[in-house]
């Protein structure tokens, strides 16, 4: 089975070509490499340089590959910069995913599975958040990702079968790779950058939340424990199966218990300075992923301080990144 994976540079698109590879799929990768890494993929794989905009190259990617299936990554994920661009980030996320399923659909693939979020939800009535649960984006890069969602359900009309993944935190590092965005907007890189002395603090937006210690908490999941969704997903599309799935870990940690397991890991003196809490921040975003548990026979593998101590392992190696 061939399977092409767009955004397959980025960081989790990355950790699922090599998890795709080691199960003895075929691959073949797209992406603009506006924010991949060409470094992070295995200089023998077949790698098409090109944008979601460019159907024309698209077309000749589907003439020239036998593809039976996609994995869709590729999107700009900025919360607060869709905030200030909004335009941009309806663009890239959801008129550039339109000309993919267009292509997709006149070149008779009909399998996809799209990398969407837990923004979907925005401020959750309910936790653990659940797939039924009220879908409110409080930023338009959630937005965007619920449009698209919604876009593939229209797509039914055309034979469209489709698996969307909504992702809570991706976080740590495997097969020699890491997180890498330019810019760095993710609680655990950021942290790992102040033990590296790029940062000279991290700062803990809100202390006075209703938390058992006043700042945010969140779902944290390993990106091999997703990339091993994505394969599940894969082969439950290939039996028929559709739907939307939450992929996190059911368990949230605080931003200052991270602090402090990263000061544990590194045997550095973190510093952390409390700020105003910021707009949109929800106190609590925990998944229930138990419909994917339960379908797909998964569950994730690996902890907190797991997932930390192999983001730091990589960053000390890699401190400028790629």
């Amino acid at each position: 089975m061939r399977v092409l994976v767009v955004g397959g540079a980025g960081y989790i698109g990355s950790h699922t070509v090599r998890e795709l590879l080691n199960q003895s799929y075929k691959v073949v990768v797209y992406d603009s490499l506006i924010k991949g890494h060409k470094e992070s993929l295995p200089s023998d794989i077949d790698f098409i340089e090109g944008c979601l905009s460019d159907k024309k190259k698209l077309n000749e990617v589907f003439s020239n590959f036998d593809i039976d299936a996609v994995i869709q990554f590729a999107g700009f994920i900025e919360a607060g910069e869709s905030m200030k661009d909004p335009l941009l980030f309806h663009q890239n996320n959801v008129v550039n995913g339109i000309n993919l399923l267009d292509v997709m659909i006149k070149n008779n693939v009909k399998k996809i599975i799209f990398s969407s979020s837990a923004g979907v939800y925005g401020n959750p009535e309910e936790i653990p958040i659940k797939e039924n649960s009220q879908k409110s984006p409080v930023n338009y890069y959630g937005l965007t990702k619920l449009m698209f969602e919604q876009i593939l359900d229209s797509c039914k009309v055309y034979g469209m079968k489709s698996i969307c993944l909504r992702y809570f935190n991706a976080a740590g590092a495997a097969f020699g790779l890491g997180e890498d965005h330019n810019p760095e907007s993710h609680l655990i890189p950021l942290v790992l950058q102040v033990a590296l002395g790029k940062r000279e603090d991290i700062k803990v937006f809100g202390t006075d939340y209703e938390t058992r210690d006043g700042s945010c908490v969140r779902d944290y999941v390993h990106v091999l424990d997703l990339a091993k969704a994505h394969v599940l997903a894969l082969e439950g599309l290939e039996k028929g199966k559709e739907g939307k799935y939450n992929i996190g870990s059911e368990r949230g940690y605080s931003v200052k218990e991270v602090i402090e397991v990263a000061r544990e890991v590194t045997g550095k003196d973190i510093k952390a300075v409390e700020s105003e809490r910021r707009k949109g921040d929800p106190a609590i975003l925990v998944a229930s992923s138990e419909k994917f548990f339960q379908e797909f026979g998964w569950k994730p593998e690996i902890e907190l301080k797991e997932i930390i101590s192999s983001a730091w392992e990589w960053h000390s190696k890699n401190p400028n990144g790629f």
